[in-house]
Order: structure tokens, then sequence, then C-alpha cells
């Protein structure tokens, strides 16, 4: 076995997964998500699915990583060579989430400096797209570069170069233990002080008062699964990549429901931040709770600026806002790109540091494009097809081919070695058979939809060229890139 870098310590590695798993979807998806199907009862599907896919999936994922000791290209080659193409898909699929994610965090930074004068303005949506974004009508209508952004996003790229570059203990663990805590204190903050703003408990009410008749609905048991994968970073190649940092004596399964819950818990925090803060806007407005609710880049960037216009000291609430979305952006970006930095060090054997710095300033000029007038649309599709057909095709395939063609022995045992608990025929029926049935629903379902309702309003070219041609293309180059020698044989190291 080569001599793979390990973390410093078991709360490193905890809090940089937990950082991993917290990304900007924690935050403006899950509540919008609770709300949308059954508020306070979406918690029972929720909690289900928690125990019976995502712990399952993660302990799965850190095992195979910890066992193996690579990345997912290298684990998937280890079990059988063939089967590497499937880790490079999971590869590319990070890599561009990588370089559009980084945006959204430029967004979020130039934002937190909007937040000390309030330059959104009275009419936060005009600003948005017009002022801020120059928004074009097409994504192929690129307009010039909104150097805001531009300078924003190199910002990031840079601090996500630093933090990899630096190594796992003495960069990537050390961000993640000073952001992760310090994210939790800022969330605990906000909420302490705009729970007490009136009307703050009426968007609770409006968020936990549970409506059991949603239980019956098969859609809602889905989407509770969907938003656990989504937000636990698996099946892409992340935690692969962070297990295979542990030491041989790691207790994997403990480490894994902690992420878990750790993870959810904070889903929920955001739920109690954002509900509060609709509540007072609707309260000052004069508006229901339903007419100001919203998810993803609206909520974010139009709906929470116009609350914060309505709170006393803005400057307050609109700078702890957005930084807790740029720490939870920054965060998650840091382990895309080392997932991808970890597979290519596994295959072609160069320097961290070349690889690391190489990567980051492909990155960055591909990000240049999001920066643009037309950077919003070109992101709207790509998020929508990466999350909705790539990331889903990637998670079953992985979770058919490791429980049903490989078999989940090898990784059982390896895990139930060091566990203070063990995984038996219970963790593996959760894989094999809900797991495979919740995904295989939701990629055949989504992939129906896509079919019959072209997606957003958008021509059909631009759909091919930034949404249904992402998969092929990822299956293309992976193929090539199994089919190139590496400098040492995957399938030699287990």
């Amino acid at each position: 076995m080569d001599n793979r870098e390990q973390w410093g310590s078991r709360a490193g590695f905890i809090l940089a997964a937990v950082g991993s798993a917290i990304g900007l979807g924690n935050i403006w998806r899950f509540p919008y998500m609770a709300y949308e199907n059954g508020g306070g009862a979406f918690f029972i599907p929720y909690i289900f699915a928690l125990l019976t896919a995502g712990i399952p999936f993660m302990i799965m994922e850190f095992g195979l990583g910890h066992k193996y000791k690579g990345s997912a290209p290298k684990v998937l080659a280890a079990v059988n060579a063939k089967y590497e193409w499937l880790g490079w898909v999971q590869i590319m699929i990070a890599g561009i989430i990588a370089v559009y994610y980084a945006a959204v965090i430029g967004w979020t930074i130039n934002y937190l400096g909007f937040a000390f004068d309030g330059a959104w303005g009275t009419d936060t949506k005009g600003f948005f797209f017009g002022e801020y974004l120059g928004l074009t009508s097409s994504p192929t209508e690129l307009g010039g570069i909104r150097w805001p952004i531009f300078g924003a996003c190199a910002l990031t790229w840079g601090l996500t170069w630093l933090a990899c570059n630096s190594g796992i203990r003495g960069g990537i663990e050390r961000a993640c233990k000073v952001l992760i805590p310090l994210l939790f204190a800022l969330v605990l903050v906000f909420i302490g002080r705009v729970i007490t703003l009136p009307g703050a408990t009426v968007g609770l009410d409006f968020l936990f008062t549970p409506d059991f008749s949603k239980l019956a609905d098969f859609s809602v048991w889905a989407a509770a699964y969907g938003q656990i994968f989504f937000s636990l970073s698996i099946g892409f190649g992340i935690m692969i990549a962070y297990s295979s940092y542990l030491p041989k004596n790691a207790d994997i399964c403990n480490n894994a429901a902690m992420t878990v819950f750790i993870n959810c818990g904070f889903s929920m925090l955001a739920g109690i931040m954002i509900f509060s803060v609709l509540g007072s806007m609707a309260h000052s407005t004069g508006q229901a709770v339903s007419d100001v609710a919203g998810a993803g880049v609206g909520l974010a960037f139009i709906t929470i600026p116009a609350a914060i216009n309505t709170m006393p000291a803005p400057l307050f609430f609109g700078t702890i806002f957005f930084l807790c979305l740029t720490m939870a952006g920054v965060s998650s970006h840091i382990s895309i790109v080392e997932a991808v930095t970890s597979s290519l060090i596994d295959k072609f054997g160069a320097s961290r540091q070349k690889v690391v710095t190489v990567l980051c300033i492909i990155g960055f000029a591909l990000t240049a494009v999001f920066t643009t007038g037309a950077g919003l649309l070109i992101l709207d599709i790509v998020d929508h097809f990466i999350n909705n057909i790539c990331l889903l095709f990637a998670a079953l395939v992985e979770i058919v081919l490791i429980s049903w063609v490989i078999g989940l022995d090898g990784v059982r045992n390896d895990v139930n070695t060091y566990s203070d608990f063990s995984v038996g025929k219970l963790w593996a029926f959760s894989l094999r058979i809900i797991t495979v049935l919740v995904l295989g629903y939701s990629f055949f379902s989504s992939l129906y939809t896509k079919i019959t309702e072209p997606y957003g309003g958008y021509g059909m070219s631009d759909l091919v060229m930034f949404g249904w041609s992402i998969l092929p293309l990822a299956i293309v180059v992976a193929i090539f890139l199994q089919k190139k020698q590496s400098h040492k044989q995957f399938q030699h190291y287990s």
C-alpha cells in the first residue's frame, strides 16, 4: 500500500466531511422543500430516509475509501479494472459542479459587501437580475463580463487553491476546523436574534405545522430521499476521497453517522433561520408567509435581501447571513476540488501542488463564462441537469454495482473490524432494496419528465448544449481516462 497522507485527528476529518456536506442547498433548498412537502410531517420521511439511505450509503462510501485507500476511480478499479470509468464519471460531475458553484460563491461574496450599505436597494429583484447580473435574454447571448463577479470568483478559487495546495492536514483540515464551528456559531447567533422579531413565530408555525395527508403521497417520500442524497455529497466521489485519508483503525460507522446527523441538524437550523426571516418579512409587509416563501437563488439574493431591508439593524443581519452562505459554499467547494485532485494524483502520480494549481487555473477560466450576462441562464440549465440526471445516474449505477454486482461483504467486514457498532443484514437490505428502488424511481421519473417537458422554457438547442450533453460527454471522457495507463496500476491497491 502506498504511503498516503492522513487526517490529523478524528474531529478534523468529521469537520471536513461535514463541511463538504453542508452547502448552499442546506440553507436555500431544505427549508422550502420541507414547507412544500407537509411541513412538520416532512420530517417523518426525512428521518426515515436518513436512517435507511443516508447513513447506510455514507458508511458504504467511507468503507470503500478506507479499505482501498484511494479516490473514486482508484477504488472502483481496485474492485475491478473495468469499473474505473464510473469513478471518472463521478469526478467529471464533481469538476463541473466546482466550476459553476464557484460563481454562486462569488455572488455571496459580493452580497456580503453589499450588506454593509444595502447596495441592493428596495427593488432587490431588479438589482439582482439587472444592475448586478446584467442578465441577457438567452444562454448563448453572453454579454460582457461582470467584473465584480469575476473578481469574487477569483477570490473563491484562490481560497480553494490555498486549502487544497496545503494538503489534507495542513490545508483542508485546518480550514474546516475554522469554517465549520464558526458557521454554526454565526447561524445560532442569527437565529437567537431573528426569532425575537415580530412575526418570526408565524413563519416557524408555517414551516413546522404538520400536514399528515402529505405522507400518503409517494413523491413526498421521494423528495425526502432526494434531499438526503443532494445534501450529503454522496455519489460523486467526495466522501470516498476524504475517507481514503483515514487511519487504518478509524471508526467508520460512527464517523458516518455523526457526519449525517450533524449535516441534517444544520439543515433544520437553516429552516428555523430562513422561516423566522420570512415570518418577520411577512409581518412587516402585511403579506402571507406563503407569498414570500421560496427557494434557491431567488430566496438568497432577492427575498432575503428584501427581508433584511424590513429588519432593525440590517447591517447585522445582512453581514451574518451572507457570511454564512460564503463559508458554507467555500467549505463545499474545497471538498469538490479535492475529490478531483485526489483522483488525478492517484492516476498520474503528479505532485499535489502541480495538480491543484493547474486544476484551479482551468476551473477559474471556465468559471469566467458564468460571470457574463448569460451566466445565470447557463448555470440554471447545467445545475438542473447535473442534479436531476447526472448525480442520480452516478449514484444509482454505483449502488447497483457495489451492492448487487460486486457485493457488500468485503466492505462490511472492513467496516465492522474497526467500528464501535456493526452493520449487518438491515444495512445491506437498505442499500440493495430501499436505496436502489428510490434512486431508480427518481432517476427514471426525472428522465421521463425532462424528455416530455423541456426544462424552463429554454430552446432545445440550449438544453442540448448545456444540459443533455453533460452525461454523454462525461462517459466518453471517463472511458478515455480508464484506458490511459496510470503511473501505478490501481487494482494492485487493496
